[in-house]
């Protein structure tokens, strides 16, 4: 037997020397009523054993166990209830009676507004009881279930930026997984007022699984239940908020207990395992009757203080009379205005980021593109991320950013890639999202031989019915209707489970619903952008359908659109899928690679929808909740027709053809292209020639 709880029951009776107790690794035996010696057994036990023997009634002998860090014995005897003889304080004596003390729970020392904060830095312990002061100690019990043990399962520690009065004493916060209780000595006897600091920091609120976790615990002051069911969350009405409780009670014999007892109530497994039990970030405890004598000085302090009021209350009068007729006044920084903006995201500070990347360290560098430098890096609570670095050479990355920052930050949906949050700070201009295992899928298709993946049919068909979902919720089911503009293979990223995330939302455009279609300078790619967009600037969703059509197209055939020209009539992929079309061979197109290790029906079905998604006349192109419909099979494809097709008509197809040399030849003056490799994309920045053109 590893672990052996029997916590909170009552228990009488004493502890045997069966075989099996001196096998159990963690032992709980706190709050119950055990009596006798303790066994010698349990005296030599090493720092691999864990165990609690708190509030009970032991009889303490000449031999009784030492203090140690991994045995609790914090009022284990029947006369050291009151702790007046336990061996563990009696190399702290009382010098003094104390009226006040204060404690920053888990963090350092501190001060705020002239008070003192000792700091509270100790790791803890499953069952750990070792007091290393005079005025105060804790006792901690419990083990994180369904965890492994570490060091740090005792401290939480915010990873994001607290935006709270006195933040100082909420970035750390005490845990237990049972019970904690801070004990304090040598205070005078009176009334005291105890005030409790909590501030969620491990739970989050947004709209992910995150926010479901629940934290409830109790609280009792001298063993009297003050607080019940209490919920840092409710009480603050969110997270990363500051909420205070000021509890009155009474000393009488110069101590003073403050237990924190998880009732098993709340979740425990979200946001991930072992996240409940009580949580503290800071206790003050005051007495409501301190001596105090003042001496001359003091006693004129107060005009003095008056005065220095007065003063400076008059310089601010006149500063703000200054500062309303425009003096002083400075630009609002870009931080100063995404913060206003009240985006749907965190915010991470470029320290963080620092730390997570290794100082961006060449090493964790994953790509690179237009905008700037791609890394992965790690969060302290472990979560792997992968961080868009905005170069400060880049006008075109610097507007990305920010169009990218305020789509994406309140979009969620399975198909599109997650942002966690973003880094503002001076020059630095960062976006942090969830890290995308097996890079993009233009790298996996038709990248270079050592980075290509050997996707089978079922996964294909997973990947390009994941695309059209993700643009499914973006065109017809977010609150927010978008148009990506830039759909392609490289701006579709793959997980760990090959499933598609549409990424890379710098071009993206919000749509109005009362507006047919948007008017807007063309910007998308080259191969992959509609016919009526790239000739006249008319964006509907029906643009991305169209490149929807291409990348299905690459997917089913395992080639690059504008690469791959079987002969010197064919202009692209397109062109030849078209051809095949008519003299009804689809299935030449299907990548060789599968060999007939596929479903040819659904090869066939998802070439069809391609090529109905690819028409050059809009009104002809499905919707994508149709398109979805049909890659399920739950609708058929209609027949296509050929006519409207860009190609079929020689002048259109010039006509295209012309646009994009014109754009091209005036790439100095008001064109943007931006070209990275395939054997540099990274699993946030896909690569191809992306077309921005100024109007």
């Amino acid at each position: 037997m590893q672990i052996l709880d029997l916590s909170f029951n009552n228990l009488e009776g004493n502890i045997s020397d069966t075989e099996s107790l001196t096998k159990t690794q963690y032992m709980y035996l706190t709050h119950n009523s055990l009596s006798g010696h303790i066994p010698n057994w349990l005296s030599i036990r090493d720092s691999r054993y864990q165990i609690d023997l708190s509030y009970n009634n032991f009889t303490e002998s000449s031999d009784s166990p030492s203090c140690r860090e991994n045995l609790n014995l914090f009022k284990s005897f029947s006369g050291g209830k009151t702790l007046g003889l336990d061996n563990c304080l009696k190399n702290f004596p009382c010098s003094k009676d104390w009226y006040s003390v204060n404690i920053n729970c888990a963090g350092g020392a501190t001060a705020i507004n002239g008070i003192d904060y000792e700091g509270d830095e100790d790791l803890g312990g499953p069952a750990k009881y070792f007091p290393l002061r005079e005025t105060w100690e804790t006792s901690s019990t419990g083990l994180f279930w369904d965890t492994d043990v570490t060091s740090r399962d005792f401290i939480a520690q915010n990873v994001s930026i607290l935006r709270i009065k006195n933040s100082e004493l909420y970035t750390r916060a005490r845990l237990s997984p049972l019970s904690l209780t801070y004990y304090f000595r040598c205070l005078a006897n009176g009334n005291y007022t105890v005030t409790l600091h909590f501030a969620e920091i491990v739970i989050r609120d947004n709209r992910s699984y995150q926010s479901l976790g629940r934290r409830i615990f109790d609280v009792y002051v001298q063993e009297k239940l003050e607080l019940k069911d209490f919920s840092i969350q409710n009480e603050a009405k969110g997270v990363d908020k500051a909420v205070l409780r000021k509890i009155k009670t009474v000393v009488s014999n110069k101590t003073l207990t403050i237990r924190f007892h998880w009732a098993g109530k709340g979740t425990t497994a979200t946001p991930r395992r072992g996240t409940y039990g009580p949580l503290i970030s800071a206790i003050s405890v005051d007495s409501d009757h301190k001596p105090r004598v003042l001496n001359s000085w003091e006693k004129n302090l107060k005009f003095v203080v008056a005065a220095v009021v007065s003063v400076l209350c008059l310089i601010l009068v006149i500063l703000g009379i200054l500062w309303r007729k425009g003096y002083f006044r400075p630009k609002p920084s870009k931080e100063q205005v995404l913060r206003g903006l009240d985006l749907q995201t965190g915010f991470f500070t470029f320290r963080q980021m620092q730390a997570a990347t290794n100082n961006f360290d060449a090493a964790n560098k994953i790509g690179e593109g237009g905008f700037g430098a791609v890394f992965m890096g790690e969060l302290l609570d472990g979560t792997i991320i992968a961080i868009k670095k905005l170069s400060s050479k880049s006008k075109q990355g610097d507007r990305e950013f920010l169009n990218e920052l305020g789509m994406i930050s309140g979009l969620q949906h399975p198909n599109v890639v997650r942002l966690y949050g973003c880094c503002v700070e001076g020059i630095q201009l960062l976006l942090v999202y969830e890290y995308m295992e097996n890079n993009s899928l233009a790298r996996a298709l038709f990248g270079p031989k050592e980075s290509q993946l050997k996707l089978d049919w079922p996964t294909r068909q997973k990947i390009c019915l994941g695309i059209a979902k993700g643009l499914a919720f973006l065109h017809e089911e977010s609150s927010l209707k978008v148009v990506h503009r830039d759909i392609k293979t490289t701006n579709v990223l793959l997980d760990g489970d090959l499933s598609a995330k549409i990424s890379d939302f710098g071009l993206a455009k919000f749509d109005e619903e009362e507006n047919t279609h948007i008017s807007t300078r063309i910007a998308g790619t080259i191969g992959y952008m509609a016919p009526e967009y790239a000739l006249w600037g008319y964006l509907t969703f029906k643009a991305d359908v169209y490149s929807f059509g291409i990348v299905a197209l690459e997917i089913v055939t395992g080639k690059n659109n504008t690469k791959y020209r079987p002969e010197e009539d064919y202009v692209c992929l397109q062109d030849w899928a078209l051809v095949l079309q008519q003299k009804g061979n689809l299935m030449e197109l299907v990548d060789p690679r599968l060999g007939t290790e596929f479903n040819e029906e659904e090869a066939i079905r998802m070439t069809k929808v391609a090529l109905l998604c690819t028409n050059s006349s809009p009104a002809l192109r499905p919707t994508m909740s149709e398109v979805v419909n049909m890659l399920e099979g739950r609708t058929l494809v209609p027949e296509l027709i050929l006519d409207p097709s860009i190609f079929a008509d020689e002048s259109r197809f010039g006509a295209v053809k012309d646009q994009f040399n014109r754009m091209q030849s005036q790439s100095s003056k008001t064109t943007t292209i931006t070209q990275s490799s395939d054997s540099t994309s990274t699993a946030l920045l896909g690569s191809s020639s992306t077309l921005v053109e100024h109007q």
